[in-house]
């Protein structure tokens, strides 16, 4: 699962959720954090200004490394940027 908001810094920022439910392994718990950071590195260049935050579910214990990061690419290929919060138009009855 990818989450994703805006924020005021300069580049994008991750943050990532791989817990025990994942696996009880923590060798297995941090290949699959690695993976992550590897994947967003590479792609950091061409994301928005956001917050993204990756939830590791328990099938990403058991896939290989390529797997992992193809899907990762995926996902952050999609990630667009969000309208801006502070626009000054006001709703209309």
């Amino acid at each position: 699962m990818l989450r994703y908001g805006m924020n005021d810094m300069v580049t994008a920022r991750l943050g990532m959720a791989v817990s025990r439910k994942v696996s009880v392994r923590a060798v297995e718990r941090n290949r699959i954090k690695r993976q992550v950071r590897e994947c967003f590195r590479h792609a950091r260049g061409q994301l928005p200004r956001a917050d993204i935050l990756v939830i590791a579910f328990r099938e990403a214990a058991g896939q290989p490394a390529g797997v992992l990061r193809e899907e990762l690419d995926q996902l952050l290929a999609r990630i667009q940027p969000l309208k801006s919060a502070r626009s000054n138009a006001t709703m209309t009855g």
